[in-house]
């Protein structure tokens, strides 16, 4: 079942577009092929008087804080709350500008947090060095690994600072935000421990990157964690968006706001399942992850796309080779290649 879009068109960068009864959409740019973020903003009350929630907060780029300064000065109450929904640094990239900014906290899950200042500050086994002796092991070429060191720490162009303070999130936290009850839902393979809100007297669920309408979530594997189970993981996550209404309004970050969970649930699983099945079947003979790009994404990758597209690769066959469809072999050249179980 197609996705319903009850919202055609976004708001213009720097305007809000009221999409449920208190809660506010918001557009801001990225300087990838995917151009975009979308940002919430709720009506909230603090003490008895009016205030708001920010639910993430962009990208590190100047023309992005001019378009929050405008957004603020608009503001009509002080922001009571800062909720970032994960580490990537389009959610988290003006977290610490914003606190700065308006003195209201940051709220985030611990694994989000930390993993931020890990890879912020590449700390061991989450800097540029580490993930590329991963690619470089799963077959990545000279010219795709010199492409992506030259690109260094790209991670702090959109992170320029962090919050040195913050309000933990657990799964299944339940919190007021204007006078109705949001629980927090914790997912995990897109991102250590990601934060999506649902509230069902709204009937609403922000589900950050975790569900998107038509893209798929990239699924990756880090090098601080070379065997993880990354899809597994993503798709146990995903399955608990089935206990929600069918008439749910998921806000996502990426696209079009939209109504079709369980639709899109199954969708994403079927194109897993898929993408599963070309892998399994183009390892007749021993490939490695590098070797299959081509068959994953069968279009030419940019290198923002590559490091995403590798992430992606390793995850499916890591999942291919607990399942029992592949065998992994470690070559005497140092590279590790995957062929289908006879």
């Amino acid at each position: 079942m197609l996705p319903d879009f009850p919202f055609r068109t976004p708001p213009a960068p720097g305007e809000t577009l009221e999409v449920a009864p208190g809660i506010h959409w918001l557009r801001m740019p990225l300087p990838f092929a995917l151009d975009h973020i979308n940002l919430w903003l709720l009506e909230d009350e603090n003490g008895g008087r009016p205030a708001w929630t920010i639910v993430d907060t962009g990208y590190g780029l100047d023309e992005v804080r001019a378009l929050w300064e405008s957004i603020l000065g608009r503001l009509t109450a002080p922001v009571k709350r800062i909720v970032v929904t994960h580490f990537h640094p389009d959610h988290v990239g003006l977290a610490q500008w914003l606190q700065e900014k308006t003195g209201a906290p940051v709220w985030m899950t611990a694994a989000e947090y930390l993993t931020a200042h890990a890879v912020f500050h590449e700390s061991s086994g989450h800097g540029t060095q580490p993930m590329l002796r991963q690619f470089v092991r799963h077959g990545l070429d000279a010219e795709r690994t010199a492409a992506l060191e030259k690109r260094a720490n790209s991670y702090a162009r959109g992170v320029p600072t962090l919050p040195q303070t913050y309000f933990r999130l657990f799964d299944g936290d339940r919190f007021p935000i204007g006078g109705r009850s949001w629980q927090v839902r914790v997912g995990y393979g897109h991102s250590p421990e990601h934060a999506s809100l649902y509230c069902q007297d709204a009937g609403v669920l922000i589900s950050g990157d975790m569900l998107l309408p038509k893209i798929s979530t990239n699924i990756s594997v880090f090098a601080v964690t070379p065997g993880a189970d990354s899809l597994a993981q993503y798709l146990d996550s995903l399955d608990r968006y089935r206990e929600l209404p069918q008439e749910t309004l998921a806000l996502p970050s990426h696209g079009l706001p939209f109504v079709g969970v369980h639709g899109r649930v199954a969708a994403q699983r079927a194109h897993h399942e898929e993408r599963l099945r070309v892998l399994e079947d183009a390892c007749a003979e021993p490939r490695s992850a590098a070797d299959l790009l081509a068959t994953l994404f069968p279009r030419e990758l940019d290198t923002h796309q590559v490091m995403f597209a590798m992430g992606e690769a390793i995850a499916h066959l890591n999942r291919l080779e607990y399942a029992g469809r592949l065998v992994r072999e470690d070559g005497h050249d140092g590279t590790i290649r995957y062929r289908r179980k006879n």
